[in-house]
C-alpha cells in the first residue's frame, strides 16, 4: 500500500477534479502490474495497472489507495474492471466521499465475490487527497500557504525589496510544490509588485505549471504584466467582485484570461468564502498561496488555511519590514489560528517548516 500510495503522489497537481490514485497489484508476492490517475483525471490507477498486468492480474490482490469507482463516466467503473479481470482480493485504503462512489463500489467488489479489506494506511491516504475531500464535502479546496520570510517573519523591508530572502535551494522546493498543486494563488498586490511568472521553472518539470489565480477586486492587472501576457501558454485566472470594469475585463479576455466574478465582501473585496466555493466549482482541489500579506490574513480570517508551508532564512529585517501575515482579527488567545507541526527540515541553510491546521 505504501507503494501505490507514492505512485499516487506522482498525479498530485495533475488529476483535478478527480482525486490522485495508485494502486498496484500483486499475485504469488510479485508485483504484476501498478498504475497511477493520468494527467487530467484519466485513465484510471486501476486500469492503468490491470493493463500492465495483462492476464497475471487473475488471482492478484489489488492494493488501491481510494475506494475503486463504481460509475459511469468518461470511463467505465473500475470496480467492474477489477471484477472482469478476475483479481481475488482488493485492498483499500480509504473510502470515497464522491456520492457516486461512496461505498458502492466496495459493494459491487463484495457481491462479485472478491475479498475487500479496508483502512490500511487510512490516515496517509486520508492526506494524500484531502483537497479532493475538502472539494466533495465542503465545497471548497484545500488551501496551503507557503510563506518565505526572516526568522523574525518578515517578507520584504521597509522599502519592499524582497528578492532574496531565502536561498536557491528554498526557491527550488517552493517549486517542487508549485508542481503539486492544481492552482497558485496570490493578491493583485503581489503580482503588480513582483510582476511574477508564477509558473514551475526545474528541469523536467516545465509542463507541471499549474493554473494562475489573480484576486485583484478592480482589475488593476495590466493586459502587460506576465501573467495576462503568457494566460494562452499557461491557464491564468482573475477573480474579481461582481461588476466588473467592462474594459478592464475585454483587455484581459483578449489575452486569454479567464475572468472569475464572485460576490464581495464588505469591504468591496472578492468575498474569501466565494472565492473557495468558486474555485471548487471548477474541479480545483489544492491551491497553493504564494502572498502577500493581505490575501494571507484574509484566507485566515475566514479560516481557509489548512496547511503551512514556511521557509525561514537565518537573518532579520525588524518591526519596519512588512509582516508575511496582515492582520485577521485575533484578540485573545483562544483564538488564535493554530496549527500541528508535521514536518521540516533544512533547504540550503533555511528552515523548512510544515504544519496542519488544527481542528476541533
Amino acid at each position: 500500500m505504501r507503494a501505490a500510495l507514492a505512485l499516487a503522489a506522482r498525479g498530485l497537481g495533475r488529476t483535478w477534479p478527480n482525486p490522485a490514485v495508485g494502486c498496484v497489484l500483486v499475485r504469488d508476492g510479485v508485483v504484476v502490474g501498478r498504475g497511477w490517475t493520468q494527467p487530467g483525471g484519466r485513465p484510471h490507477a486501476e486500469t492503468q495497472a490491470l493493463g500492465r498486468a495483462g492476464a497475471l492480474a487473475a488471482g492478484a490482490t489489488a492494493y488501491v489507495t481510494l475506494e475503486p469507482c463504481n460509475h459511469y463516466g468518461k470511463t467505465p467503473p473500475c470496480a467492474l474492471a477489477l471484477i472482469e479481470a478476475g483479481v481475488a482480493r482488493v485492498v483499500v485504503a480509504c473510502q470515497d466521499p464522491d456520492p457516486r462512489v461512496a461505498g458502492g463500489g466496495l459493494a459491487r467488489l463484495r457481491a462479485a465475490g472478491i475479498a475487500v479489506t479496508t483502512g490500511l494506511c487510512e490516515a496517509d491516504a486520508l492526506a494524500l487527497n484531502e483537497g479532493f475531500f475538502n472539494r466533495i464535502q465542503r465545497a471548497r479546496p484545500l488551501f496551503t500557504l507557503k510563506l518565505a520570510t526572516t526568522l523574525d517573519g518578515r517578507i520584504a523591508t521597509r522599502t519592499g525589496a524582497s528578492q532574496w530572502i531565502t536561498g536557491p535551494q528554498a526557491r527550488a522546493a517552493g517549486h517542487r510544490l508549485r508542481a503539486t498543486h492544481d492552482a497558485i494563488l496570490v493578491g493583485i498586490g503581489t503580482a503588480l509588485a513582483d510582476d511574477p511568472d508564477l509558473t514551475c521553472r526545474l528541469p523536467g518539470l516545465a509542463d507541471r505549471s499549474p493554473v494562475r489565480v489573480v484576486v485583484d477586486s478592480t482589475l488593476r492587472l495590466p493586459p502587460t504584466a506576465r501573467l495576462a501576457a503568457t494566460a494562452r501558454a499557461v491557464p491564468t485566472w482573475v477573480v474579481t467582485g461582481t461588476n466588473p470594469d467592462d474594459g478592464a475585463a475585454r483587455a484581459l479576455r483578449e489575452c486569454g484570461v479567464e475572468i472569475v466574478t464572485v460576490a464581495r465582501d464588505a469591504a468591496g473585496r472578492p468575498d474569501p468564502l466565494a472565492l473557495a466555493a468558486a474555485l471548487a466549482e471548477r474541479g480545483l482541489t489544492r491551491v497553493l498561496v504564494e502572498g502577500g500579506a493581505t490575501i494571507a490574513g484574509a484566507l485566515l480570517r475566514a479560516d481557509l488555511v489548512d496547511r503551512l508551508e514556511w521557509f525561514r532564512a537565518p537573518s532579520l529585517i525588524g518591526g519596519d519590514g512588512l509582516a508575511a501575515v496582515a492582520g485577521f482579527g485575533v484578540e485573545g488567545i483562544d483564538t488564535l489560528a493554530r496549527f500541528d507541526r508535521i514536518g521540516g527540515g533544512l533547504a540550503g541553510d533555511d528552515a523548512v517548516e510544515r504544519y496542519r491546521r488544527r481542528r476541533g
